[in-house]
């Protein structure tokens, strides 16, 4: 596989950016200043990260009219899509032939066949993998990658609290991806986290998982009013589990529900719109 250099949900958005190799040495040139080089008023991108469309004027340094639109910035760029190439460890052992699984292509739908017993796993060892392969968009990656999750939190739900530390980059970096189908599914496996040791275990992944609030809160505060406006229409991602707005709120909910005494206050802080559901 070949070596991949962009980081997975990074800053910049569409192509890299080049690093300027000056900036770390001693030496350096620096241009003489020109006076006609400076900004001028109706020009610069005002601290956004998308180059908006700059119209055209009557001449190279003259100002836009007055009658002239400015130029339009992208207001938007806090939801655009980041950088997520395709180097998830999930990929290379997939390649490599090193997970125990295989895929069982059913007549209804396709499921794993796990080669070992999913009890006898080292969770410290796939569980990471899988949880990494969740920004994967391309199959049969994406698909292996949710349902060996779902598998795993079920057969061994008892096995899941000692490894939420290593889970925290991978839903992170999944998260900062922004983009809608990985979030839609990182959401619906971390109900099913919250939830799986509810009855054996007492719910103390709920409670494990507070103090990492910080690293995955802050994407869902910016989706959290994601929901589509159809008037009278039909909207069939409720059904299907697709409305990204609804989801984060019931994923806060649960984390909630299932987070202790101190969890709605580190919600709160994070997510200023969200309103507490449970009753004391």
């Amino acid at each position: 596989m070949a070596t991949i250099k962009e980081r997975p949900g990074g800053h910049h958005i569409g192509s890299s950016v080049d690093v300027d190799v000056s900036a770390f040495s001693h030496s350096r040139r620096t241009a003489k200043p020109n006076p006609s080089s400076s900004l001028k008023r109706g020009t610069g991108l005002g601290g956004t990260v998308a180059v908006p469309k700059i119209t055209v004027n009557a001449g190279p340094d003259s100002p836009p009219s007055r009658k002239s639109k400015s130029p339009k910035r992208n207001p938007h760029s806090a939801f655009a899509p980041r950088a997520n190439p395709p180097n998830t460890e999930l990929r290379r052992f997939y390649e490599r032939g090193d997970l125990p699984i295989q895929i069982d292509h059913g007549g209804v739908a396709n499921r794993l066949a796990w080669k070992v017993e999913i009890q006898k796993l080292d969770f410290h060892h796939y569980l990471p993998i899988f949880f990494d392969g969740l920004r994967e968009v391309e199959q049969p990656y994406a698909f292996v990658a949710e349902q060996a999750v779902l598998d795993m939190l079920e057969a061994g739900s008892h096995k899941v609290l000692p490894v939420i530390p290593q889970l925290i980059i991978p839903i992170k970096t999944a998260l900062n991806t922004r983009q809608k189908e990985v979030i839609v599914k990182v959401l619906k496996i971390l109900q099913a986290l919250v939830n799986c040791d509810t009855q054996n275990g007492g719910g103390l992944i709920g409670q494990a998982l507070v103090p990492y609030y910080r690293q995955i809160l802050p994407v869902l505060n910016i989706f959290i009013n994601n929901n589509e406006n159809l008037g009278d229409g039909i909207d069939y991602s409720q059904r299907k589990r697709m409305n990204l707005g609804e989801l984060i709120s019931e994923t806060l909910e649960q984390l909630e529900i299932h987070g202790g005494e101190d969890a709605f206050i580190n919600i709160k802080y994070l997510v200023p719109t969200y309103q507490s559901v449970v009753i004391y």
